[in-house]
């Protein structure tokens, strides 16, 4: 299909070719149980991580003292942001209703984001795999046992592959140097240096493309596959990376418990999740549907020049278009976000389960991140800060007003739950934080 057809089919696709900002409700989201049609990930899958997360749980916390205070288990605060929230209402006329938090994936232990769930939780399972297929261990074992020096000499003869912008090949890096791998980040011109020189410092092998997000994957699976020793972790298509971001959301509702707040049709919950190639932010999205069906809407929110998961879902395409096609060059100040093709995997796994997304020029980023320094004192990357333009616009653009309308949301708007899903952040250097802050300030002065 070429271009011209392809917006004739779908015109939303030409604001996008024209790098316009844009809101799209998903035409093909349906009822919860009819969702799970076809999909090839269950509920137990999840619960089998969060187990497996759990007998690891030893091993974390001996290598890692930053996560003595949850035994071990990788998780982040919730946080209600209500100055932010009032700020935006008045600077930007949002209209944002019921209550805004921030959850702080920025703040998540070992690796600093998001990819802290899925990026440890894959090499955690490859590690397990092979401890048992060699005998090394068994499940009834106390985990700390990974620590062996043994066990480590076992695994520095193997070696893990993972292509990154940045985030992923942080997790990954971290915890395969932790379990002895030998461990190859092959990173995109997109990916920010200190995040090349602190895997650099763990021991990490950081290997530099002049290409985009694309040519680092390719290249690190052409050296990984086929190897007996060499694992390759595909951030397009892993099932393991999936479920270990999927395991947030059982825990995301045992912080709204405790905080008291009730998700059902008259209290609805609203999340916003930036998006890259989609591995994170689907996990996320298929947790949680698991967990609150229908009362649960999501949004991605993604970069104008790097729209690839809303451009792989409008047009159907999935892996089959990239940004470049439609005229884009995929390249972002948002460094988590710059991939030009969406995950197949991902994008037919929740395509009946996703409420829509937003697009966002690269200056609104820095602006949402400075607002959020100046109201609640916390800082969260670039990247992150797409996720505010999801409440921002959701009450002002017609579409969403439809969306809210249809599915019997706007007369319960007050009582919504509303999070912000920051997905990056605590291991910027401070250097690199002020920055971006003067960055926000010049941008804000203009």
């Amino acid at each position: 299909m070429n271009l011209e057809e392809l917006i004739k089919n779908h015109p939303l696709i030409g604001e996008m070719a024209a790098g316009k900002e844009v809101v799209w409700v998903n035409p093909e989201l349906t009822g919860f149980p009819a969702s799970m049609e076809g999909v090839s990930v269950s509920a137990e899958e999840i619960a089998e991580a969060e187990a497996r997360l759990t007998r690891f749980a030893p091993f974390i916390q001996a290598c890692f003292p930053e996560t003595e205070k949850t035994g071990g288990l990788i998780e982040s605060p919730l946080r209600e942001i209500s100055a932010m929230k009032d700020a935006l209402n008045l600077r930007l006329d949002s209209g944002i209703k019921g209550r805004l938090f921030l959850k702080m994936d920025s703040n998540l232990a070992v690796a600093g984001s998001v990819k802290a769930r899925g990026g440890i939780y894959e090499i955690l399972t490859f590690a397990e795999e092979l401890a048992l297929t060699h005998g090394l261990i068994t499940k009834e074992d106390n985990y700390t046992k990974f620590a062996d020096p043994e066990i480590r000499r076992f695994f520095s003869g193997h070696s893990i592959h993972v292509g990154s912008t940045g985030n992923l090949g942080l997790s990954i890096g971290i915890i395969s140097a932790a379990l002895g791998f030998d461990v190859y980040v092959h990173m995109s011109a997109d990916a920010k240096q200190w995040k090349k020189d602190l895997l650099r410092s763990k021991g990490v092998h950081v290997i530099e493309y002049s290409g985009d997000y694309g040519k680092a994957v390719k290249e690190g699976r052409d050296l990984a596959v086929g190897k007996p020793d060499s694992y390759f972790v595909d951030d397009e298509n892993s099932k393991n990376l999936f479920l270990g971001y999927a395991v947030a959301a059982n825990r995301l509702k045992h912080q709204l418990d405790t905080q008291g707040i009730t998700v059902d049709r008259e209290h609805p919950l609203i999340v916003y999740i930036p998006c890259g190639v989609g591995g994170a932010p689907g996990g996320i999205t298929f947790g949680l549907k698991q967990v609150y069906g229908d009362c649960v809407h999501v949004f991605f929110v993604e970069p104008t020049e790097a729209c690839c998961m809303a451009l792989g879902m409008i047009s159907g395409l999935h892996n089959q278009i990239s940004v470049q096609d439609i005229g884009l060059s995929g390249k972002t100040e948002a460094d988590g976000l710059a991939v030009g093709r969406p995950s197949k995997f991902v994008g037919k796994t929740i395509r009946h389960m996703l409420s829509g997304e937003f697009t966002i020029r690269d200056e609104k980023l820095y602006r949402y991140m400075k607002l959020l320094m100046d109201t609640e004192n916390i800082f969260i990357e670039p990247s992150s800060c797409a996720a505010f333009e999801g409440p921002a616009r959701l009450a002002g653009a017609p579409e969403t007003a439809e969306y809210l309308k249809a599915h019997g949301l706007a007369s319960h708007m007050e009582n919504a739950a509303q999070i912000v899903w920051a997905t990056g952040g605590s291991l910027v250097p401070e250097d690199v934080r002020k920055e971006y802050y003067q960055k926000a300030e010049e941008l804000e002065n203009r």
